[in-house]
């Protein structure tokens, strides 16, 4: 199962899209409240709607450093190295951004979609992972059934 240009192309796409959610998430687990998580977390110069919105958002970066960044980067490794285990974790990771990115287009819609407009909203604040999850999960499923692209 040797990579091919979709796989290397599939693990740059998804390395773009998450290191800067990895890096805001880094501050927020470190400066909860702090100035400068809230700006990258919510927007600039936004706050916690409640404590329950800043909670969840806490989890969710936990979450993502112990279960979903390992996943990403031993399937992204695995795969480079031509291991099916590999397309099967980087399949789950595909899966991980799909599932809580669809959560996320129900729950944080109505506030970050009017402040950051439709190209920013369907791009890299919630568009870029949902595309990235989709592509990932169908990959890795097609690789895994021993189709090549």
């Amino acid at each position: 199962m040797e990579p091919t240009f979709v796989t290397w192309a599939l693990v740059v796409f998804g390395a773009i899209t998450l290191l800067p959610l990895f890096l805001a998430q880094s501050s927020m687990l470190t400066r909860l409240d702090g100035r400068k998580t809230r700006d990258l977390i919510i927007g600039e110069g936004e706050e916690w709607r409640d404590r329950t919105h800043s909670r969840i958002a806490l989890g969710a970066a936990w979450a993502d450093w112990l279960f979903f960044l390992p996943m990403f980067v031993a399937g992204s490794v695995g795969m480079l190295r031509g291991h099916a285990w590999g397309y099967a974790l980087f399949a789950a990771a595909g899966a991980c951004s799909l599932y809580i990115n669809i959560i996320l287009w129900f729950t944080e819609k109505e506030y970050v979609y009017p402040t950051r407009g439709p190209l920013r909203y369907y791009t890299y604040y919630w568009g870029f992972f949902v595309y990235w999850g989709a592509l990932a999960l169908a990959y890795g499923v097609l690789r895994i059934a021993g189709i090549e692209l």
